[in-house]
């Protein structure tokens, strides 16, 4: 499993998880950039996502939906706000309704994605912010450690399918 750390901190209203991958960073970057690799590993196994909008760029929004197992649909999007190809990455994140419209009861999310050179390996950390400690316990309470453990454990197949295609 490619995760070697979640951790929540309370006091900086933040969760952040560390994943190491046996692949180039620019490499690890694809699976960002490429909304149909992200949608392969974005959201734990029984929880997939779908991407129906992809603009990635600084300003630029995405839109996504989870299905559960029951069918059950949660909606989600993101707003880039910046892009530093192919080393940091960071997007606000929220919930959506039916028609894609944020949900602003729940609340948004900052999430900041660096990757690491480790000499041929690459270390992702996305550390993600909340607005306060209710967001964050509400988010924790949800499954938010468990689902982006489930999430990243999927990293490692989508990274060896497209080396196996001939993918860089």
């Amino acid at each position: 499993m490619p995760v070697i750390s979640s951790t929540k901190n309370l006091e900086a209203l933040s969760f952040t998880l560390v994943a190491e991958f046996d692949a180039a960073v620019e490499r690890v970057w694809q699976i960002w950039e490429d909304p149909r690799q992200l949608e392969r590993w974005w959201g734990p196994p029984t929880w997939p996502a779908t991407f129906n909008g992809f603009d990635f760029k600084p300003g630029g929004k995405a839109s996504y939906f989870m299905t559960g197992p029951e069918g059950e649909k949660a909606g989600g999007w993101w707003k880039f706000t910046a892009i530093d190809a192919p080393r940091k990455l960071e997007f606000d994140d929220g919930f959506a309704d039916d028609d894609g419209a944020p949900v602003d009861a729940m609340g948004i999310t900052h999430a900041a994605v660096d990757l690491e050179d480790l000499g041929g390996r690459t270390r992702m950390t996305i550390m993600s912010t909340f607005e306060s400690e209710e967001q964050m316990e509400e988010m924790v309470k949800m499954g938010m450690d468990e689902g982006m453990r489930l999430a990243a454990g999927q990293i490692d197949a989508v990274l060896a399918e497209h080396a196996q295609a001939g993918t860089v």
